[in-house]
């Protein structure tokens, strides 16, 4: 096998050639010796796990979060919050102000905000972008926009616009989900519109389709990024690629490969930006993204485009016990959040979602006795370890316990 390491300049002999007992080999066949050598692999080699290895909560979180966990949760019960963005914004945001958390685009005081009412609707980081130079900076486009689901135009007034900068103001935590790299926008001025255009407008002279570049959303996410530390110095970012997919694509090719190249281009402009401004120690990036598309096998409802209820509640759960302070006794279960997730995905026995659900610990029994839990025998055990593990959760719980007394 050859080595990597280039030999130091050797000495001649009389004639200018080097001596045998002066050459440094340059490779060798450490076989015969009994050695092992391979590729140097730098300082940080993080390798993909097998199967068997990714079934233990865990494993399967470290497996996605390396390198991504903040050194310490960030979110307080008290830390004000704003989170828009694509659709999964929407799920993001629902959780936290379910669990108590202050979300700012949640507070029905200031619906007229549109990163209230159709926060969820930004699913571009023109858009986004857009928001923040409204609010911050007064900028006011050539042309309407914005529009509502039924195709209002929503305008450019100015209490909205102090509404908007009044929420963005007191904003200590931004979370912002990227949706999509299509775009359908204005020619003659290069404006990007929120969605498409509405059909009694639509001139095909000027109102174009296209797919954005990685360039582009590096740009508007580098703009976004520099806008919050401008008039927000303090606050903290987290930065999410959404898992759902486009429903719909406008380019002549299959909207599964369309959807494919939509999300890469954000994720790698995402990736430069993190490369850029993680060690400044405000920006972070969570991988919905890579949960999703990575370790559940089968994470979609029966829409085939948002996840199922199970895979989100992990996700979430796992967020709230990587971002926000708190007993972790008193937040949901990862372990249990995990095993119905995996189960709605395929990965477990599917009655395993309303075992945990209900907590049926004699149920679960009958399942570790009597079914087979995969065709590989390796990551059949991982599995049953697993299950094993819930379980003993439950009686550290006292779930399935009777209390002293009790007939």
């Amino acid at each position: 096998m050859t080595d990597l390491v280039p030999p130091p300049p050797t000495l001649k002999d009389a004639r200018g050639e080097n001596s045998e007992a002066e050459k440094l080999s340059v490779q060798s066949d450490r076989k015969a010796r009994g050695e092992h050598q391979t590729w140097f692999r730098g300082a940080h080699t993080n390798t993909r796990p097998p199967i068997r290895r990714m079934q233990k909560v865990d494993a399967a979180v470290d497996a996605v979060l390396r390198g991504w966990r903040p050194e310490a949760p960030i979110i307080t019960g008290d830390t004000q919050i704003t989170a828009f963005g694509s659709c999964f914004a929407e799920n993001i945001s629902n959780w936290l102000a379910a669990r108590n958390f202050r979300v700012l685009t949640k507070d029905e005081a200031r619906k007229r905000a549109y990163v209230v009412s159709m926060g969820e609707g930004m699913v571009n980081s023109f858009v986004i972008r857009q928001q923040f130079e409204w609010a911050w900076e007064n900028k006011v486009f050539e042309q309407p926009l914005w529009h509502g689901y039924k195709a209002e135009d929503f305008g450019y007034d100015e209490e909205v616009r102090l509404e908007t900068k009044a929420i963005f103001d007191a904003t200590e935590v931004f979370i912002l989900t990227f949706g999509l790299s299509e775009v359908w926008y204005d020619e003659p001025t290069g404006n990007v519109f929120w969605r498409t255009i509405p059909k009694d407008v639509y001139d095909p002279e000027r109102h174009k389709f296209r797919v954005s570049t990685v360039g582009e959303n590096l740009a508007n996410m580098r703009a976004i990024h520099d806008l919050i530390r401008t008039h927000r110095p303090d606050a903290k970012m987290i930065f999410t690629l959404s898992p759902v997919p486009l429903i719909a694509t406008f380019r002549e090719v299959s909207c599964i490969s369309a959807n494919s190249v939509s999300k890469s281009v954000l994720r790698v402009a995402l990736d430069e930006l993190m490369r850029e401004k993680k060690d400044e120690g405000h920006l972070y990036y969570w991988p919905s993204y890579e949960f999703i598309t990575d370790v559940f096998r089968q994470p979609l409802g029966s829409d085939n485009r948002h996840p199922s209820r199970h895979t989100l509640s992990f996700i979430m759960t796992l967020f709230e016990h990587v971002w926000c302070t708190g007993d972790a006794a008193a937040k949901p279960s990862l372990i249990e959040a995990w095993v119905a997730a995996c189960a709605a995905a395929g990965l477990l026995p599917a009655r395993l979602v309303g075992i945990v659900t209900k907590r049926q610990i004699g149920a679960l029994d009958r399942l570790l006795r009597v079914k087979p839990l995969d065709r590989d025998d390796k990551v059949a055990e991982a599995k049953r370890k697993l299950l094993e593990e819930l379980r003993q959760t439950w009686v550290e719980m006292g779930v399935g316990v009777q209390p002293a007394g009790a007939k």
